[in-house]
């Protein structure tokens, strides 16, 4: 089974951004990136798609969700300063499916730091928005990762 970890497409400036930040969405770039994350798993037996709350997760997995007819589900353990023990159990809980987890640079951070410390062989830990690392799991252990990098815009 394949985990895919999305770090959300490009946003609007956090700076310039009046309101709550849970609702800020994506830019015009992270439309176009979000576009091009269908083109790389609209090919996979994903059937189960969650993300993070906050809009801009959202909006990077929705056209993916659109294409293969899922509905995108919200967890919390996904959304921005979620402690890597909810991350973490998320993981697990869903591991033995094929998925798409969509998340912030934080959470991404911690999962990719625990993977690296628990024997997973990690190039690098590469996250930029748009990106996707791919995680193949068997039974309860993950025995690979790689980096996908996002989409050209």
């Amino acid at each position: 089974m394949t985990v895919y970890l999305v770090r959300h497409a490009r946003a609007g400036s956090r700076g310039r951004w009046k309101g709550d930040d849970a609702l800020r969405p994506l830019s015009k770039v992270g439309r176009v990136q979000a576009d091009g994350i269908v083109d790389e798993l609209v090919k996979e037996p994903i059937d189960l798609i969650l993300s993070s709350p906050y809009v801009r997760c959202v909006e990077t997995v929705a056209p993916l969700a659109r294409r293969l007819q899922v509905d995108v589900e919200t967890a919390d353990a996904l959304a921005e300063g979620a402690r890597l023990s909810q991350a973490l159990r998320l993981f697990e809980k869903v591991q033995d499916r094929d998925v798409v987890l969509c998340t912030h640079g934080d959470v991404m951070q911690d999962v990719l730091d625990h993977f690296g410390r628990h024997g997973v062989k990690l190039r690098d830990h590469r996250m930029e928005k748009g990106s996707i690392w791919v995680f193949e799991t068997e039974g309860d252990k993950v025995r690979r990762a790689r980096y996908v990098p996002p989409p050209k815009t």
